[in-house]
């Protein structure tokens, strides 16, 4: 049986935000940030790379650690973080790693003769004189950079924008030649800061970080985080360097503007920053963005969902989904574990992640895990307070009239079973005070069909959900 695909596509004890996905000799390779679980700030692991077969993108592997954050001549003790990197393969069919050290105004470049083989590091991109870009007067510091290769040319897009710094102006775009380091054409801005973007079709949407550059076609699609940070919006031209031109929001990881289910206007899931692109798989394209947990900027964990091209090329916004890598509703019987939610929401609604201690409190649910970084055990969801509700999305039912859930916590009250956010209650399952999770089961009657569940506390204390499970019974 065809392994299920499920959101988030890698262990619930990964993250690896940022995600730059890219299909080399029929496999996809995923390149990015690597977050540390119950960390205090971003990115403070080293390179991993996770790879899976095209036809299947559920059955990920790991490949193991590409690059430390010691290899790089300016952080030999490691003080600084690996920030978020993408790979291109050069004229030569080597493949080159771009990234950026969180201190540093530079682009760092590492060569690896395999996608997921032991990266060395290469050089920095520099100007023919020999100065660094980012260190030459006049240039502005490089931040998340992108790079596609055509030819002997090589595309770098770069930047950090916040909202009112006019010393910043948007994303650059610059030209390196078949060294993969040298700058033959100097960096030139190709989406709006929010200081400078009157006029330009970018208001409401201006570049704020994580550039990242794909082709269709003959089309350039220019992917970023835009100034409201949950969203990964899109821009297109017929050229690599000039007339992009605003289209639209690829993905929201609070699923804003989304209003097939909800308000467009209600967030369904904590958001904070986002980052990620778009890749063809097997004949079919995905976005890949990330969702934060443990109630921090600071563990954040990778996501995909498949997208639709219109007939113009502009992309329908993709909605958040526990079954995003599936390509499908996951089958409506069987345990699943609580990480899987895509919908995270209270009555005390927040809509961004912050800092610990600036945001995370007693009123709010968050996916965590016990053991600490890169202990192998599932994740699940934690303080689950008065109206606190899951939401998973889409199963494929048919017969089902039981379901169990798994629960622990200093709680007294009950889990409201319904398959829409607001709809009606199909049923109850009372849990009650322990230290050890412990299973509770109730009858009911889920129709036949395609449904999302939601599971909804209420009462007293807090409830942590570690999973739950879909059965057939009599009648």
């Amino acid at each position: 049986m065809k392994k299920q695909g499920v959101n988030p596509y890698l262990p619930s004890w990964e993250y690896v935000p940022d995600g730059e996905p890219h299909v080399f000799n029929g496999r996809v390779y995923v390149y990015g940030s690597h977050d540390r679980f119950n960390g205090h700030a971003y990115c403070l692991n080293d390179y991993v790379c996770w790879s899976s077969s095209v036809e299947n993108p559920a059955d990920w592997r790991y490949e193991g650690v590409i690059y430390k954050k010691t290899d790089d001549p300016l952080n030999p003790d490691g003080s600084m973080c690996l920030y978020a990197p993408d790979v291109t393969v050069g004229p030569d069919g080597r493949y080159y790693l771009y990234y950026v050290l969180d201190k540093v105004p530079v682009v760092s470049v590492a060569v690896c003769d395999t996608p997921a083989g032991k990266y060395e590091f290469h050089g920095y991109v520099r100007y023919a004189d020999g100065t660094r870009l980012g260190e030459k007067d006049g240039d502005e510091p490089q931040f998340d950079p992108g790079v596609l290769t055509e030819g002997d040319r090589t595309y770098l897009y770069t930047g950090f924008s916040a909202v009112g710094d006019r010393s910043r102006h948007g994303a650059m775009a610059t030209v390196l030649g078949p060294d993969m380091l040298t700058v033959v054409e100097q960096p030139v801005f190709v989406v709006p800061s929010e200081p400078f973007s009157r006029g330009s079709g970018f208001e409401g949407h201006e570049f704020f970080e994580a550039p990242s550059i794909r082709k269709k076609g003959d089309t350039y699609y220019l992917i970023y985080s835009s100034v409201v940070m949950h969203e990964l919006c899109y821009a297109t031209s017929l050229s690599p360097t000039r007339d992009f031109v605003y289209q639209g929001v690829i993905v929201s990881n609070n699923d804003l503007h989304i209003d097939s289910y909800k308000p467009a206007s209600k967030p369904m899931y904590y958001g904070g920053n986002n980052h990620g692109s778009i890749v063809e798989m097997n004949g079919k394209w995905y976005v890949f963005y990330h969702r934060h947990t443990n109630g921090t900027n600071f563990s954040r964990q990778g996501c995909l969902e498949p997208i639709e091209f219109r007939a113009d090329g502009t992309i329908v916004q993709a909605e958040m989904t526990s079954c995003g890598p599936n390509g499908g509703p996951l089958e409506g019987r069987g345990e699943y574990p609580a990480y899987l939610a895509c919908n995270l929401i209270c009555r005390d609604e927040a809509l961004y992640t912050g800092a610990p201690g600036e945001w995370m409190d007693s009123r709010f649910p968050k996916i965590t895990q016990d053991g600490k970084d890169g202990d192998e055990e599932a994740g699940y969801i934690a303080n689950m307070r008065d109206s606190a509700t899951a939401g998973f999305k889409y199963f494929r039912c048919e017969g089902v009239r039981r379901i169990k859930i798994k629960v622990r916590g200093y709680c007294r009250g009950a889990f409201e079973v319904k398959t829409s956010w607001d709809g009606p209650v199909l049923g109850k399952i009372p849990v009650d005070f322990t230290n050890e999770w412990k299973e509770y089961t109730t009858d009911l009657v889920i129709p036949d069909g395609i449904h999302a569940l939601y599971f909804t506390y209420t009462g007293t204390g807090g409830a942590n959900l570690a999973s739950f499970a879909l059965e057939e019974g009599d009648g």
